[in-house]
């Protein structure tokens, strides 16, 4: 395949030569008038005619290839933007396949890190109620300790109460085993000093 450099050279060729054989049909054909040979004008016509047949298929030669050339560069360049559309797309297509794996595997972590927070939460509710029970507990517990407390003043009370009752009546046992001696004495005194008398 020749290079876009000598194309152009082989055309500047063709044309140059398509021109210089119209000037000679021109100069013959002006030579033949000013000679004023009937002869030698129809050989100029003739030969004119013929250069300029030759001009004509030389430009119309040229015009085709041009338009072949035009064609083949409009195909090769077709050809370019399909391979450069196929590496697009081929690109485009790793991307979005890049893109669709990243996509997945971040859904996937959301999935893990939602199921995660849920069951934190549900760690942190079920701790939170074992919280509230023990305070509750706590605070039960609390309110036993109060009472007994309470009950152990009262009963504390109730004890040092009765301990001076109890000495209270040893007092008067006491006073009442003294009484109760003073009296036998006197009955005793009674019963010596008058014999007669007997007891009821």
């Amino acid at each position: 395949m020749s290079s876009p450099k000598a194309r152009r050279r082989q055309r500047s060729t063709r044309v140059v030569s398509a021109s210089a054989l119209v000037v000679i049909a021109a100069v013959v054909v002006l030579g033949a008038v000013l000679s004023g040979s009937q002869a030698l004008l129809s050989v100029a016509a003739v030969l004119a005619v013929a250069l300029a047949a030759a001009a004509v298929r030389i430009i119309h030669s040229e015009l085709v290839q041009t338009r072949r050339d035009a064609a083949a560069d409009r195909a090769r360049q077709a050809q370019s933007y399909r391979a450069l559309a196929e590496a697009r797309s081929a690109e485009h297509q790793e991307f979005a396949t890049a893109m669709q794996g990243r996509v997945g595997a971040a859904e996937r972590a959301a999935s893990q890190l939602e199921v995660a927070v849920v069951a934190s939460q549900g760690r942190a509710a079920e701790a939170m109620r074992k919280v509230n029970s023990e305070a509750r507990r706590a605070d039960a517990a609390e309110a036993e300790g109060i009472r007994l407390t309470q009950a152990l003043d009262e009963s504390e009370g109730r004890a040092a109460e009765a301990i001076v009752r109890v000495a209270e009546l040893e007092q008067e046992n006491d006073v009442l085993h003294t009484e109760n001696g003073v009296l036998r004495a006197e009955l005793d005194a009674h019963t010596t000093w008058h014999p007669g008398v007997r007891h009821a």
